[in-house]
């Protein structure tokens, strides 16, 4: 029975996971999340999920990584051609909701499969409609919620999800931090005997 590590620290992931009934560890290592800067929107967060993956497996002796299954992600918000990190202090964060507000972005979430046998990568895309924000709504989503570790400065299932989210087109789990259907569908084709797999 081949087991699963999860290379990640959010615990949005970690939910998600846990509430598709799949067991799992959680393990990860420092990775720089950087990208060639003539790559295509498209393959930039597969790319440094491809990073976060290879560097645990790096560090897993030969006997656990016989029994294991690395499943690492990164998520980027692109708006206007342009790629939004996680902010790193209040006035990005404010930068990156002003660009968001009322207009429509790309959640890209890409994921990479690493096991002694092989791997798979694949990424998913939903669109995100914002309402016009006001200045004191992005005042207090940002006092009140600090989302200094979310890609795109927001988290959807958060307060500004409900008042300033008009509508999505793809994924709703996808722009929570992991598409995990997409994930238990490769995982069924890639590793059926991964522990917990229904």
């Amino acid at each position: 029975m081949k087991h699963l590590i999860l290379a990640s620290q959010s615990p949005r992931r970690r939910q998600l996971l846990t509430e598709v009934g799949l067991t799992f560890q959680v393990q990860s290592v420092s990775t720089e999340e950087t990208y060639p800067k003539t790559m295509p929107l498209s393959e930039i967060a597969t790319y440094i999920a491809k990073g976060k993956a290879v560097a645990l497996w790096n560090t897993l002796n030969t006997p656990t990584q016989d029994q294991s299954v690395v499943l690492a992600s990164d998520t980027i918000v692109v708006s206007n051609g342009q790629v939004l990190g996680k902010p790193k202090d209040t006035n990005e964060a404010t930068a990156f909701l002003r660009l968001l507000s009322g207009g429509v972005h790309e959640v890209i979430t890409g994921v990479y499969l690493l096991s002694a046998t092989g791997h798979q990568h694949f990424s998913v895309t939903t669109k995100v409609y914002f309402r016009e924000l006001t200045e004191e709504q992005i005042d207090y989503y940002i006092r009140q919620y600090q989302p200094f570790d979310k890609a795109g400065g927001y988290a959807i299932q958060e307060w500004i999800g409900m008042v300033g989210i008009e509508k999505i087109e793809g994924d709703y789990n996808n722009v929570v931090g992991l598409p995990v259907g997409a994930v238990v569908e490769a995982l069924k084709i890639f590793c059926p005997d991964i522990d917990g797999l229904v």
